[in-house]
């Protein structure tokens, strides 16, 4: 399951890394930053994934919830508990938010994603 969560995740981070690179005309350094937000963002998606799936219903994933746990499939939850999953996910975020300084208020598109992703219900 983490394989293919991070090559769809992977996926999309690289759509949106070259898709501002090239939109923004970025510079080496500043293509470095966003590769770096792109892999924090990504994993936060995965552990947030993890973490719902632990902690939420069926009905607001809109999808099976614990069928991570009852497949005994290994997550970021089973690996550091759900508490310990939701701090490694804010970690992320901050990681991810801190690593868009370099643009300062040109990035509010980019620490709003980021924010939904932390946040999201499913």
């Amino acid at each position: 399951a983490w394989v293919n969560a991070w090559f769809e995740n992977r996926s999309f981070i690289a759509f949106l890394r070259k898709a501002w690179r090239d939109c923004c005309n970025l510079d080496t350094k500043e293509t470095a930053q966003l590769d770096q937000f792109a892999q924090y963002l990504g994993l936060a998606f995965q552990v947030v994934d993890d973490v719902l799936d632990a902690s939420a219903d069926t009905k607001t994933l809109g999808k099976t919830a614990g069928k991570d746990a009852a497949a005994d499939k290994p997550t970021f939850v089973s690996l550091m508990n759900l508490e310990g999953g939701r701090e490694f996910a804010r970690k992320l975020h901050q990681d991810a938010i801190d690593s868009l300084s370099v643009w300062g208020e040109n990035a509010n598109l980019l620490r709003a994603l980021a924010n939904k992703v932390l946040h999201r219900q499913n």
